[in-house]
């Protein structure tokens, strides 16, 4: 990688609801509620796009997916990761590793930690020990403390160009 090298951050957050399944770093997570967005909400997936874009000055998950479009009707958030790393890849960019925290109160998530890692990495054509992911909780303070939604946040180092 050469020392040109951008940091971008990305963070998301949607609400829990009856009737949708719950994925997120492209694990289908057992759970009363899922995310409510449309695709398939995956918080941890859209931070982590709108850190590559940020980082490489390409706009935000909005304007390269925008809600409202038949074509990204739940469709799977590791799909819209892809595109946009093939679009880096495209601009001269290299990702050289990814650090994100998703903050739920519930479910336990540690124990699919692993395979969001997996996932993540094997999409974005990285290897796994480049991509960090970590899960917290609010302390049951406010909208995701109540149980209401969950949040991520990413941030993406990348190089070349």
């Amino acid at each position: 990688m050469e020392n040109n090298r951008r940091i971008g951050i990305g963070y998301d957050i949607h609400p829990l609801v009856k009737g949708r399944k719950l994925v997120i770093g492209g694990v289908e997570i057992p759970s009363k509620k899922g995310l409510d967005g449309w695709s398939d909400a995956d918080v941890l997936s859209h931070a982590i796009i709108d850190a590559l874009l940020g980082a490489a000055a390409l706009g935000d998950i909005g304007q390269h997916f925008p809600a409202g479009e038949a074509q990204y009707k739940n469709i799977s958030s590791l799909t819209l990761l892809k595109t946009t790393s093939d679009e880096l890849k495209e601009n001269g960019w290299q990702i050289a590793n990814i650090d994100a925290t998703i903050v739920a109160e519930e479910p336990e998530l540690s124990v699919f930690i692993e395979r969001m890692r997996q996932n993540l990495s094997q999409t974005l054509g990285i290897e796994v020990k480049r991509v960090s992911v970590k899960a917290s909780t609010s302390a049951r303070l406010g909208f995701i403390g109540r149980g209401e939604g969950i949040a991520a946040q990413a941030i993406a180092l990348i190089a070349g160009e």
